[in-house]
């Protein structure tokens, strides 16, 4: 694919590379740095202006959600066909699963198991009930597309909303970002499919895109009906051509979350909004520079990668006015965080000299639910994850868990 005008003008078809839906070869943890610096620099396309960059190889600073931050042994590389190496020390509760050398794997207590092995797939998201793993794959063909008028031949890779049972079976793909236009569809072009969200009844799933109409949109959020395999978009508003990412829905479906980019003051400034589906009406939750928000299971906090000048790292966020609770980790190469089922874990990515793999913070609260880490632990060593794909766990919520509370509704701002 290539830059977006949002005016609508047709695009230049380039070359992608199979097993990035984005044709980069670049990693999601580093969005925030770029966003920090001024990376949203490819006009009219928001996603590749977010998640491009090059890897920010920091020491690590010490403390919570530190290593050591330092390059691999020379010559040692993760092998992209090996088994994620677990910590046997961790058994973790329910069942967590990332990406791998575009294959997803499922890990269950301190074992990991390959749920899909294509090589081109990516963003797992569970179904609240944990029947389903939705994600992303991504397929590459030849294709025809008119460049001043004129046909030309070219590789096109192209995402697919798809789902699949958690013991492998059922794989059905739901949604393509195949696109066919001209006389009798004979050019073929592709919209983006990101960040899959499933909604808590598992009728529709949340997206960031920029179909139906690829070629006069930008990537903003809409809703995937399951049963029609149709994609609405929800016309919220923005600031073109930046566009939104990282949706996710509150435990009890009140709310969908995402997030607005923009830029102030030649800054990228992401900033995470609340849309309520009852009223259609969008609110500003957070102050610029946080992403990737996660409810925690009782809707009461949210886990989200803070961008600042050394990088990224992961906070969490009172769920009802955005405000930072707790700094999880500090040595600026951390992201994409998920919740533990019974909201005492968050599992995240973390960057290990070049290498990316999984950690795990227990979270306590104290007095007056005064958040703190209590400990940060690998939760795989030397494995070679996917950094475009955080993880996503799921199980069955514990008897003692709290049932997710209301949330006093926003003064409604921006224009749905």
């Amino acid at each position: 694919m290539a830059s977006r005008p949002s005016s609508g003008k047709t695009r230049r078809p380039v070359r992608r590379t199979t097993g990035d839906p984005y044709g980069l070869a670049a990693a999601r943890p580093f969005l925030a740095p770029l966003l920090a610096f001024g990376g949203l620099v490819v006009v009219g396309l928001v996603t590749l202006s977010l998640l491009t960059g090059g890897i920010p190889f920091l020491p690590s600073r010490g403390g919570p959600g530190g290593g050591n931050g330092g390059p691999a042994a020379p010559g040692r590389t993760p092998s992209p066909s090996a088994p994620p190496v677990v910590n046997p020390d961790i058994a973790i509760a329910g069942r967590l699963v990332y990406a791998k050398a575009g294959n997803l794997w499922i890990q269950e207590g301190s074992a990991t198991r390959l749920l899909t092995a294509t090589g081109r797939d990516s963003q797992p998201a569970w179904s609240a009930d944990g029947t389903w793993v939705y994600f992303i794959e991504t397929r590459r063909t030849r294709a025809k597309f008119p460049i001043q008028g004129i046909p030309v031949i070219y590789d096109l890779s192209y995402p697919i909303l798809t789902r699949i049972h958690p013991d492998g079976s059922g794989r059905q793909a739901l949604l393509s970002g195949l696109y066919r236009t001209g006389p009798g569809g004979a050019y073929a072009w592709s919209f983006f499919i990101r960040d899959p969200a499933v909604a808590p009844d598992g009728t529709s799933v949340a997206v960031v895109s920029d179909g139906p109409a690829p070629l006069a949109s930008d990537v903003v959020l809409g809703l995937v009906d399951v049963a029609r395999k149709r994609l609405e978009p929800l016309g919220l508003s923005e600031m073109p051509p930046y566009g939104h990412q990282d949706p996710t829905w509150r435990p009890d479906g009140t709310y969908l979350l995402y997030v607005r980019n923009a830029r102030e003051e030649g800054r990228g400034a992401p900033t995470i909004w609340r849309y309520d589906p009852a009223t259609k009406k969008t609110s500003r939750l957070s102050q610029p520079g946080y992403t990737e928000p996660r409810y925690s299971p009782d809707g009461r906090y949210l886990v989200a990668t803070r961008t600042s000048t050394l990088g990224t790292d992961i906070v969490v966020l009172d769920a009802r006015d955005g405000n930072e609770l707790l700094r999880v980790t500090t040595d600026g190469l951390s992201w994409g965080g998920a919740w533990s089922p019974d909201g005492t874990q968050i599992a995240f990515l973390h960057l290990e000299g070049s290498t990316t793999d999984l950690s795990l913070a227990t979270i306590t609260r104290g007095p007056n639910a005064n958040l703190a880490v209590a400990k940060v632990q690998p939760l795989t060593e030397f494995s070679g994850l996917d950094a475009a794909s955080s993880p996503a766990w799921w199980g069955p919520r514990p008897a003692t868990a709290p049932t997710p509370a209301a949330t006093p509704a926003p003064a409604a701002s921006g224009t749905p």
